[in-house]
């Protein structure tokens, strides 16, 4: 069986190359874990990369982000387009949990080969979670994949670098999370490109419409004006309307080159977001063991030595760094 055997690097690039679903599983899998070979297998795809449309999909857990997700999928296979599908959010059905209406609608797509479906950990990936999911975003786009989606809970750093990948963000909020509003006020979230109130049958989605709108209201400058559109996931309302305004955010980014320039600044964002990752996972355990350098901690701690000339120290002792913060 293909699946048992080694998969060595040659065969896994051209697997993953030809769309092959066991080695594109495979790949991802290396990915998840660090694997050596998960970097020289990106390295060689990278320049098949860049085709794919990716939409990232976030907002709080339980707001019915992966029934959306599910239920789109038959509206983008219905234009002939491939689906990649990655799950980054604990929470989602895609990952466990899923109750059986969902793993029913889920059936479907499992089985149909030109979609691909697999749930995410940061498993203490080296780089976190963003490398982790951009790794395998790049490799369903090396396997030929037209649309990715990417889901991910709207909260946390990482998931703001995760969301950073995507070329349109979709926002999901369901009537009654009024700590969604809050973040849109605050500007926690970064304001999206599309945003759907989900369980419209709610009494509630109308004054979350109007409320969302009034924050809207706020950036009237705004080239991209976000489309509010209420949807129905488990019934399937509305949906077709929702991948139109997707569609239609994709025509606006391709007008005046657009789309490159903020691929161009997502892939900067992402190369700075995993170098700061490693690097600090270097530094904590360089720190961890080093005598030298823990003495360094505990002299701040007892406050014989301010936090600034212990960076100053660290930073010189671990990167060779003079960022000039003790000078004079």
């Amino acid at each position: 069986m293909a699946g048992r055997r080694n998969w060595t690097r040659e065969r896994l690039v051209e697997g993953v190359r030809g769309g092959d679903p066991r080695a594109v599983a495979r790949a991802i899998s290396l990915v998840e874990n660090s694997d050596p070979l998960a970097a020289e297998l990106v390295r060689e795809l990278y320049p098949s990369t860049g085709r794919a449309y990716a939409v990232g999909v976030t907002g709080p857990p339980g707001v019915g982000k992966s029934s959306l997700i599910a239920a789109l999928l038959p509206h983008v296979r219905a234009q002939g387009l491939s689906v990649g599908v990655v799950s980054v959010d604990p929470s989602s059905p895609f990952s466990q949990g899923a109750l059986l209406g969902d793993r029913i609608r889920l059936a479907d797509h499992f089985l149909d080969p030109e979609v691909f479906i697999r749930s995410m950990g940061t498993r203490g990936h080296l780089g976190g979670l963003a490398e982790a999911t951009l790794q395998a975003v790049l490799l369903l786009d090396a396997a030929g994949k037209d649309v990715v989606f990417v889901e991910t809970v709207g909260t946390g750093q990482s998931e703001v670098e995760v969301i950073g990948i995507a070329d349109t963000v979709l926002l999901v909020l369901m009537p009654g999370s009024d700590d969604s509003i809050q973040a849109l006020k605050a500007g926690i979230m970064e304001i999206p490109d599309v945003i759907a109130v989900n369980k419209m049958d709610n009494p509630a989605a109308k004054t979350m419409l109007t409320e969302v709108r009034s924050i809207l209201a706020l950036d009237p400058d705004r080239a991209w004006r976000p489309p509010i559109v209420l949807t129905e996931a488990a019934r399937g309302q509305n949906l077709e309307q929702l991948w139109k305004e997707i569609g239609a955010h994709r025509t606006f980014l391709e007008q005046d080159g657009r789309l490159e320039e903020r691929r161009r600044r997502n892939l900067a964002q992402e190369v700075f977001a995993v170098a700061s990752a490693r690097a600090k996972t270097h530094l904590e355990r360089a720190v961890s063991d080093d005598a030298e350098l823990r003495r360094v901690l505990d002299s701040v701690q007892r406050r014989e030595l301010d936090p600034l000339s212990a960076v100053h120290e660290i930073l010189d002792k671990v990167f060779h760094i003079d960022d000039g913060a003790a000078s004079g």
